[in-house]
């Protein structure tokens, strides 16, 4: 007799290479359509994740061989001890600043410049934009937020930074003819971007939310990383403050086995590369 109860797929952590830190969980100052987080109607929104406990997780994965660390959120530049953040991790990796942009301007990416060669590691910064055309990026981000990236990767490049795009597929376009027409926006703006600057990711509809069709994947993020947030330690940023995507407490008795039961999880692996990890060695390809 066989039974008939679903059993979700899992994953398993094959190394802690990616840390990934949520320093505010609803604090941003962009309501953006396409956003998998619930944000409230304010957005003076007060959750922001202590220095202490950003500093316990580095210490409790002192032997784990992490490559990056990615300052998330909502957007991670509101948290009001940013600075002394990035400082802190860049004393053990390079740090990705996953961001909106909207605090990047050409002072701030000249102090960010002098904090990095404070550092032997790098800042890497993944910049949100949605659209190569400017009306329909701020038909979902905002009015005005096209330019602002914009805005913010000139600053950044001026900088000798090489910032990613983090692009969602909202209105399912074909990925060929939004990289080629991106690439001409960068062009324009005298950014010498390649396609290693650039992802592509899957658009999760909350409206109509996939199932798991498919355990064919390969390099989810749940599978080299783990999250930090001020509740816990999670699989993936997808699934923080989620119980689904729950491991422990801190990192010194965490879970290594990750059940793929929502439907976040369905377009993480239909997309077949990782929503929210940098593949570095794109870049050492060029």
């Amino acid at each position: 007799m066989t039974s008939s109860i679903y059993a979700a797929p899992t994953s398993q952590l094959k190394g802690l290479n990616n840390l990934f830190i949520e320093l505010t969980e609803k604090n941003c100052n962009q309501r953006c359509r396409h956003c998998y987080i619930d944000f409230p109607l304010s957005k003076k929104v007060k959750d922001f994740i202590s220095i202490d406990t950003i500093k316990k997780a580095l210490n409790d994965t002192v032997n784990e061989n992490l490559q990056c660390i990615y300052l998330t959120g909502g957007e991670p530049m509101t948290h009001p001890d940013f600075n002394s953040i990035l400082r802190l991790c860049l004393k053990r990796s390079s740090v990705c600043i996953c961001t909106n942009g909207s605090f990047i301007n050409e002072k701030k990416a000249r102090f960010l410049k002098r904090v990095e060669e404070e550092s032997n590691f790098e800042i890497i910064f993944k910049l949100s934009i949605d659209h190569y055309n400017e009306v329909k990026s701020d038909d979902i981000r905002g009015r005005g937020t096209y330019r602002q990236v914009l805005h913010a990767v000139k600053s950044l490049i001026k900088y000798e930074f090489n910032p990613i795009l983090c692009i969602t597929n909202y209105y399912k376009e074909d990925k060929n003819v939004i990289l080629e027409e991106f690439l001409k926006v960068c062009n324009k703006i005298g950014f010498e971007a390649g396609p290693q600057n650039f992802v592509i990711n899957e658009y999760f509809d909350k409206n109509r939310p996939e199932e798991i069709e498919s355990s064919d994947w390969d390099g989810l993020d749940c599978e080299y990383g783990r999250i930090l947030t001020a509740k816990g330690i999670y699989t993936c940023p997808f699934l923080s403050n989620d119980h689904r995507g729950r491991c422990g407490s801190d990192f010194t008795d965490y879970s290594k086995k990750a059940s793929l039961e929502s439907p976040l999880c369905a377009t993480c692996i239909k997309n077949k590369t990782p929503f929210f990890g940098i593949n570095f060695s794109a870049f050492s390809q060029q």
